[in-house]
């Protein structure tokens, strides 16, 4: 704990920036203000309203019908009900987004047909580390798509997922057990408990434990999280909230089947190309510590500031197929070690402050944020003893026996004979942003701001003991308008940038060559309209288009030039809510079309998604419920229209049974008709065989 003080103090006095300034205007604020007596309504309603006055994704508090963007929010009582357990579960049943593969050993998602492994956020601030979420301490989750640069900053190219973690809650004593099983043979067990500590403050603890199992042999893991956290009312204005959270995870990595004639081999779909001896393996332990501070300074002005330290390591090593021929017998394998650790120091802080001028109210926000990052990776190779190389043929034999190769010869592998790279990132970030919410009158409203991010990074190669350095400062606007007929319908327009620095997601490397040239710039717009039905139900439509402008130097002058990257246009559809008193729906449509920078098919850009899921109340005891979801066909790589995944559809079934009022028993039923699918695929022949049909019972205790 003390390191941890130590760093945001070295890091408090090292910057002085407009996050400061915010701070010791909250916290002098506080001083001042703590004797007045003025009440301001919180607006708080899952999956109506984003949690802004708790530090979410939009800062301000808007009523999702007055965001001039497409936002999908599925809440904890969402999660529980349908028996989801990881981010893909959720994204599976969301309009414009769909899963990629990740390698097998993080979450990895394709918004609007821009794949990141980094747009994650928790409580509005980076979550960028590879690895896979855990859901025990969500209150919802938060899927914005399109460029989100002012309220994010670098990243956030096609879309965000934030996580809204659950905070302790004052005056308050519950609790819950969550305790599943599936036919797999995983299980999970889930405990959030509150208590009030104090006539002023609360505690509230969120453990899980998961034993991970799928239908691919050799898979297991185990994640374990534990999330402590605090409230304290400072004042009748002022609330401190703080929190500790542990992950230790670990896993099997499954990096798919071949392909043959460009589709996925499906006699090979019991088969794992990798190793029975754990060789295919990923861990993960983190510490964060996240301290959110807020003050109410009058019923019209509020701020936040929140600091966040934390810790990863994250290891993963496997085989996958490398290449394979079409009928053959032999199968060549590469794989790899790769190892990060990374540090973190954020201090984010924003005013939120509301303005009558005349007959127009302008709801300004203004905000500022400092990351330090810290990053280490090395990579090793993949060393077989007969080739001295990182490829070697193997008998496709089920299980893979790695001990001999194709030819007869015995074969071992060294993972730490061929080190690949070595590098260490510093990352510095400096923002700077302001957004004005402008309400004309009863049927227009206005938005319109921009961010200004400094982004300093410097990657030590030290393997070949050389470094590069990259610093942009680059503003990315945002602005939307939005016309009200009627107060349930809302029509809008939006056009927002984004930026991806050249050193990419992670920061592991940065070249001479791309330390020479700009960011990736993104541009997208989308115009759309959403209706509240009734005050459960609620339709969004909308059409957008973006555009990837790519920096690059001319072959021949090799001076700077710009070109046009990957652009995509499409159309989603959303219905969520109750059709009647015991109906509820959630359906979505999405229609996508993509190109590259040649002219070509994009990869992972289904044509059409169709998702459904609808639950039925029979009794006040019991209930229904029936899903499904279909995906167009998609490309496995750019520009290889014959390389395809196949289209399908999976249906799923859920019920439940309340024993009590505070007893609850749910039975999932996952692929229904055991479809044989590929959701997603990370290269040519790493194809991602879909789960077969699996029986989930789970049992929910209050208390």
């Amino acid at each position: 704990m003390r390191i941890i003080i130590n760093k945001i103090s070295n890091k408090l006095f090292k910057d002085i920036s407009p996050v400061l300034f915010i701070g010791a205007l909250l916290i002098s604020s506080f001083i001042f203000a703590q004797d007045n007596d003025e009440d301001v309504e919180e607006v708080i309603v899952k999956g109506n309203v984003l949690y802004s006055d708790q530090v979410n994704a939009l800062k301000t508090p808007v009523p999702v019908l007055d965001v001039p963007q497409t936002v999908s929010i599925v809440t904890d009582d969402e999660i529980e009900e349908r028996g989801f357990r990881e981010i893909g579960d959720i994204v599976r049943y969301t309009t414009g987004v769909n899963t990629s593969q990740g390698e097998g050993h993080r979450d990895a998602v394709v918004f609007r047909g821009v794949r990141s492994t980094a747009d994650f956020f928790q409580d509005g601030t980076r979550d960028d580390v590879q690895y896979y979420r855990s859901l025990y301490n969500v209150e919802q989750v938060e899927i914005l798509k399109g460029p989100n640069a002012l309220l994010f900053g670098r990243g956030g190219t096609g879309g965000v997922i934030n996580r809204v973690t659950k905070k302790a809650v004052i005056d308050e004593q519950f609790g819950s057990i969550n305790l599943g099983m599936d036919s797999f043979g995983a299980s999970d067990l889930a405990v959030d408990y509150n208590i009030v500590s104090g006539d002023n403050s609360a505690f509230r603890i969120m453990v899980h434990s998961d034993a991970l199992e799928s239908h691919r042999d050799f898979y297991d893991g185990d994640r374990l999280g534990i999330n402590p956290t605090m409230k304290i009312q400072l004042s009748e204005r002022t609330t401190l909230d703080a929190s500790y959270e542990h992950a230790d995870h670990e896993r099997y990595i499954d990096r798919g089947i071949p392909t043959e004639n460009g589709r996925p081999v499906e006699r090979f779909k019991d088969i794992v190309f990798g190793d029975s001896k754990r060789d295919n393996l990923t861990t993960l332990e983190a510490d964060i510590f996240r301290a959110t501070l807020s003050t109410v300074f009058s019923d019209t002005s509020k701020g936040n500031l929140q600091v966040v330290s934390s810790e990863f390591d994250k290891m993963y090593q496997n085989y996958y197929a490398s290449s394979y021929s079409a009928g053959a017998t032999v199968v060549t394998m590469d794989g790899y070690y790769d190892s990060t650790s990374r540090e973190n120091t954020i201090i984010s802080g924003n005013l939120v402050n509301e303005i009558e001028m005349g007959s127009t109210t302008h709801t300004i926000l203004f905000g500022g944020e400092i990351i330090d990052t810290i990053n280490n990776n090395l990579r090793y190779n993949t060393y077989f003893s007969n080739t001295q190389d990182d490829n070697e043929v193997f008998n496709i034999t089920n299980p893979m026996d790695f001990t001999v190769n194709a030819a007869g010869q015995p074969s071992t592998n060294d993972y730490r004979a061929d080190l690949k790279t070595k590098t260490k990132s510093d990352i510095e970030v400096t923002s700077i942003y302001f957004q004005d919410q402008i309400d004309v009158n009863d049927n227009l409203k206005l938005m319109i701001g921009g961010r200004h991010d400094t982004f300093d990074i410097t990657v030590t190669d030290v393997k070949n003991g050389s470094a590069q350095s990259r610093e942009d400062k680059e503003f990315s606007p945002r602005a939307g308008l939005i016309y009200k007929p009627k107060d349930n319908i809302s029509v809008y327009y939006s056009y927002s940038e984004s930026f991806l620095p050249r050193s990419g997601e992670q920061f592991k490397s940065l070249s001479a060559s791309s330390a020479a040239l700009d960011p990736d710039v993104y541009e997208s717009s989308e115009v759309g309209v959403k209706v509240t039905i009734s005050d459960d139900l609620s339709l969004t439509a909308a059409f957008f288009e973006s555009e990837q402008t790519v920096a690059s130097k001319d072959d021949v002058t090799g001076e700077d030039i710009d070109i046009k990257g990957l652009t995509v246009d499409g159309f989603e559809a959303e219905l969520k809510g109750n059709l009647t008193d015991k109906f509820s729906l959630v359906a979505g449509f999405t229609a996508i079309n993509g190109e590259t920078s040649s002219g070509g098919e994009p990869r992972e850009i289904p044509d059409q998604m169709l998702t459904l899921f609808g639950t039925y109340e029979i009794s006040d005891k019991a209930g229904v419920a029936f899903g499904f979801t279909k995906q167009g066909e998609s490309n496995i790589k750019n520009n290889k229209p014959d390389l395809v995944l196949p289209s399908y559809t999976r249906f799923d079934m859920a019920a439940y049974y309340n024993i009590s009022d505070d007893l609850v028993l749910r039975f999932n039923l996952e692929n229904l008709t055991d479809e044989l699918y590929f959701p997603h695929s990370h290269s040519t022949h790493q194809v991602s065989a879909g789960e077969e049909k699996n029986v989930r019972v789970s049992i929910s205790k209050k208390f």
